[in-house]
């Protein structure tokens, strides 16, 4: 797999059913490895390591409704009361990021309401802190580190 934008992790893998499964720390199980899946797993080492996040606090590929739609999200990080506090959205690292990208993740936002958005495609990050008073957010350099 290609070379990402993130310090380097030590991921498990094995060969199953002669396709290359990498460990998901989060749903503690072997996932098939697509070049998006190499960047959520990634995400999901950034979040724990870099960003000191709890792994009880992060969930990964789950299905939420989009105006009547079912739509699934990469991962997101709770607040220890529930709200979300970060939502994140993967592409694979030849998919550009575009205003789509950031359409699509402004749209599971109305359903998810999270207080900062990252999107990736683990070559260019972008992280934004919402203003939901204002109806606009805001592009950060990065996100915040857990605090307690």
């Amino acid at each position: 797999m290609q070379k990402l934008n993130f310090p380097s992790y030590d991921f498990r893998f094995k060969n199953s059913e002669n396709k290359i499964a990498i460990f998901d720390e989060i749903r503690k199980k072997f996932i098939i490895l697509t070049p998006e899946e190499w960047v959520r797993q990634h995400v999901v080492s950034f979040l724990l390591a870099e960003k000191n996040y709890p792994k009880s606090l992060i969930n990964v590929e789950k299905v939420l409704k989009v105006n009547g739609l079912r739509k699934r999200y990469d991962a997101v990080v709770y607040n220890p009361d529930g709200t979300i506090f970060i939502l994140v959205e993967c592409k694979a690292p030849e998919i550009k990021i575009s205003q789509a990208t950031f359409d699509q993740i402004a749209r599971y936002n109305m359903t998810m309401k999270a207080q900062y958005l990252m999107v990736t495609n683990g070559l260019n990050h972008y992280f934004c802190q919402m203003d939901y008073e204002n109806e606009r957010y805001q592009f950060l350099p990065e996100l915040p580190d857990y605090t307690i």
